[in-house]
């Protein structure tokens, strides 16, 4: 028997979205005495996050290809799998899961697949792949009971009662709060250097400049609030598609000084603890990764109930909630908790214990080690 069991993450590209952010994040907590990972991915982007995976112990692998050649890639997949002898295949992602299901068609490996988003959210073609092929695989890991909800309904085969290979199974995405906390040191020297002043309080997020994100919509909240409060300031820690469009309209608003859009930040930790509220006008989630690591961080959230955001957020109590088509309703609870500070504090700490308590990177690591043990058992039975 070998001495460890050897896992293979497929995914298209190595960006710095949540999905892929979470490959390395695991691979800290995993018991790597046990396991070993390695990850094999196919589009490359200058700001990727390979020296992210190779710092927490994962060994990449790269064979270059677009979207509609990954269909071309199925056969050195295979020999690739078959060359260096590994234990369990884990895709992310409608394009690597669809082409894992190929892979293996002809090898006997168990295959595990992590759905990161609503099924409702994907291009014709990426749905209607995925929907063909999902049967096809040993486990499907939903990041939310929505993402869980909407395998459901739009799974030609019902993955719930109909037996077979496949089974869906709920891990939410999980935080390491020993690493992602307030900090202690003082932040009034970083807010200095971004040209904030000490007293000013920050409104941030965290995002891929994508449609679903709708920071379109984020920038007009924050218009509103700077005529009724200009002492307040903005912050965006990403890039993205959406970048010009979004720069555009800050430019014509004229107040481009309270804005501050600082790029893909590898260490995103600082920018978390200048935020006084996390703001999210998205219109689809999974379970966004940096909502969880801005309230480890002890941030209060306003957010539209998207994706598994409601999962987390109880109204009131680590944050607020609005419904996605009232998203106009996110400024009158930003103003409330920028006008009472006691009330922020109260909110970001009930976050953290949230985070704790029922979405930490552990408890997420432990589900996923023990899928691997069950699908492994059954492979060999």
């Amino acid at each position: 028997m070998k001495e460890k069991i050897k896992v293979l993450h497929l995914i298209k590209s190595l960006g710095r979205g949540g999905a892929e952010k979470l490959i390395p994040e695991t691979a800290q907590v995993h018991d790597q005495s046990r396991f070993e990972f390695h990850c094999l991915y196919f589009y490359y982007q200058e700001q990727n996050i390979v020296d992210e995976l190779e710092e927490a112990g994962i060994q990449v692998h790269l064979i270059p290809s677009g979207n509609l050649g990954l269909f071309f890639q199925v056969q050195k997949v295979r020999d690739f799998v078959r060359e260096n002898n590994f234990d369990i295949l884990h895709a992310h992602l409608p394009w690597a899961g669809i082409l894992a299901r190929f892979v293996g068609q002809k090898l006997d490996i168990p295959i595990v697949y992590t759905e990161h988003n609503t099924w409702e959210r994907y291009n014709r073609v990426s749905y209607w792949g995925n929907r063909l092929t999902f049967k096809n695989q040993d486990v499907a890991i939903a990041v939310s009971n929505e993402v869980a909800l909407s395998m459901q309904l739009n799974s030609i085969w019902d993955p719930y009662k109909r037996g077979g290979r496949l089974r869906v199974k709920v891990v939410q995405n999980g935080v390491n709060t020993d690493v992602f906390k307030k900090l202690d040191v003082e932040i009034a020297e970083f807010k200095k250097r971004l040209g904030i002043p000490e007293d000013s309080p920050v409104i941030g997020k965290v995002a891929v400049f994508r449609s679903q994100k709708r920071l379109w919509l984020w920038v007009a909240i924050a218009i509103r609030i700077l005529k009724k409060h200009p002492n307040v300031h903005f912050l965006l820690v990403g890039d993205g598609e959406w970048k010009a469009r979004i720069v555009r309209q800050i430019e014509e608003s004229g107040f481009a000084v309270n804005f501050h859009l600082v790029g893909v930040q590898k260490e995103v930790i600082p920018y978390l603890n200048l935020m006084d509220i996390y703001l999210s006008s998205s219109e689809f989630e999974g379970l966004p990764i940096a909502m969880l690591e801005a309230m480890a961080c002890e941030v209060p959230v306003v957010a539209t109930r998207a994706g598994g955001i409601g999962e987390v957020i109880q109204h009131g109590k680590q944050g607020f909630l609005t419904e996605i088509d009232a998203w106009e309703e996110l400024e009158e609870h930003c103003e409330k908790l920028l006008l009472d500070q006691e009330l922020r504090k109260k909110m970001g700490k009930a976050s953290r214990v949230q985070v704790i308590e029922n979405f930490s990177m552990k408890k997420m690591v432990d589900a996923l080690e023990k899928i691997y043990l069950e699908v492994l058992a059954k492979t060999k039975s």
